[in-house]
């Protein structure tokens, strides 16, 4: 298995990255992946898509955003998404002096969400979003709507949803992407909830991803 090389990148203007890079024997395009707002970069999910991943010719940098760089434990702050949202342009940058191929962009929940916020304010920062378990609203609360900025979003985006995610049905996940003017797919995994990774598809569900991505990527 490949876990994974210590990563450490500053560029003197943005905040730093701090994670762990992958590298396929060749080189292809680049990835990124984050976490949610209760996990790191070695969030067991990470862990195994990044593997996953490299192993079909990716270069992966799966990194911790800057509120969990500050905090090791505990949700992001108020008032920390512009800070997250810089963290992850600056992993962005990173990747494009190491690849000579696209960059996608992408993560879990929280991570995904702001992924997500970043390419809307930016079209063409990134070639298409992988976003796992979008956290649409929070759970019981349906009415929270984290749509907002769907609208202007001009990125390609593979949603990952599981259909038992308290985040979110997976009638309000198709009804939100209907929002979003780029290409939009939603893959749904079967009695998966908001952690998507079990013991039951453990060991399948990297690769159904990868396969599902790489698929879609090619589309677009």
């Amino acid at each position: 298995m490949n876990h994974g090389d210590a990563f450490r990148y500053d560029s003197g203007h943005d905040v730093p990255v701090r994670g762990f890079l992958h590298r396929p024997a060749t080189p292809g395009d680049g990835l990124i992946l984050t976490h949610g707002a209760g996990a790191n970069c070695q969030a067991p999910l990470l862990v195994a898509f990044a593997e996953s991943f490299c192993a079909q010719g990716f270069t992966v940098l799966r990194c911790d955003l800057p509120f969990r760089q500050s905090r090791p434990h505990g949700p992001p702050p108020r008032g920390s998404a512009e800070r997250d949202q810089q963290g992850l342009r600056a992993a962005v940058a990173s990747m494009r002096g190491m690849i000579s191929g696209r960059v996608f962009l992408g993560g879990h929940s929280y991570g995904g969400r702001q992924s997500s916020m970043l390419a809307a304010e930016e079209p063409g920062l990134v070639a298409s979003l992988l976003l796992l378990s979008y956290p649409l609203h929070p759970p019981q609360r349906p009415e929270e709507l984290r749509t907002a900025h769907f609208p202007r979003l001009q990125t390609p985006s593979l949603f990952v949803h599981g259909v038992r995610d308290g985040f979110a049905t997976s009638d309000e996940m198709a009804t939100a992407v209907k929002l979003i003017p780029a290409r939009t797919e939603v893959l749904s995994i079967p009695l998966a909830g908001h952690e998507l990774l079990s013991g039951k598809n453990r060991d399948e569900l990297p690769g159904t991803v990868v396969k599902a991505f790489r698929s879609f990527a090619r589309a677009c």
